[in-house]
């Protein structure tokens, strides 16, 4: 690869810059040769031209300027949240931020997964991965935003119900969840109803003590 701007490379960036993520298989409709694709991506890397958002995973610098420019970046960063350890979806600290429950910004995204526990770090920040039962992997929404990005989320019933269900062996009485600090003045009876279902699927008698100490 002594030019850099033969036809066959240019072809293939001008490919990667028009999506918002890529893998090498992505591209073997122009390059079927992974060990050069991986050459090539690794030099673009170190040149600043792609941003590598995981091993073999990548998005190209000039995407991403574009999407700055539109104000989408905040979606897209979000949409890349999912895409890192499929199944998943943003919760705990993250949405109960948006919700106003914890007040505190969050310093990292944090998404649950039927999956075991992980963690990604990129640009972007660090990104937890939090292994629940499979029975309990549900209570998320599909949400567009930006207009293409598709963002799996918890409802705000179900972000409380993983922040809890995660901190119950630490939280041995009513002081040590009342030193949550949470703020729960905007849940409803409905987001209530949810967080009970929730309770039935997990069926421990301490998730049950844990959220009457929440709310009384």
């Amino acid at each position: 690869m002594r030019n850099s701007a033969t036809p066959k490379i240019k072809h293939i960036y001008d490919l990667a810059k028009k999506m918002p993520y890529f893998g090498f298989d992505d591209l073997i409709g122009v390059e079927t040769d992974q060990v050069y694709l991986k050459i090539l991506f690794s030099r673009y890397a170190k040149a600043g031209k792609v941003v590598r958002l995981k091993k073999g995973l990548y998005v190209a610098k000039e995407y991403l300027d574009n999407l700055e420019k539109k104000g989408r970046l905040s979606a897209y960063i979000e949409l890349v949240s999912n895409i890192l350890y499929e199944p998943c979806y943003l919760s705990l600290d993250y949405i109960l931020y948006k919700h106003n429950i914890l007040t505190e910004m969050p310093v990292n995204f944090t998404l649950v997964s039927s999956r075991k526990t992980k963690t990604f770090t990129n640009i972007f920040g660090r990104f937890f991965y939090h292994k629940i039962r499979k029975e309990l992997f549900c209570g998320f929404t599909a949400t567009r935003k930006e207009g293409d990005f598709m963002i799996l989320e918890a409802t705000k019933a179900k972000s409380l119900f993983d922040f809890i269900y995660f901190r119950k062996n630490i939280l041995s009485d009513k002081e040590s969840v009342k030193e949550l600090r949470l703020n729960l003045g905007d849940f409803t009876a409905k987001d209530k109803k949810e967080l009970v279902s929730y309770i039935k699927i997990e069926k421990s008698k301490k998730m049950k003590i844990i959220i009457n100490y929440l709310f009384s």
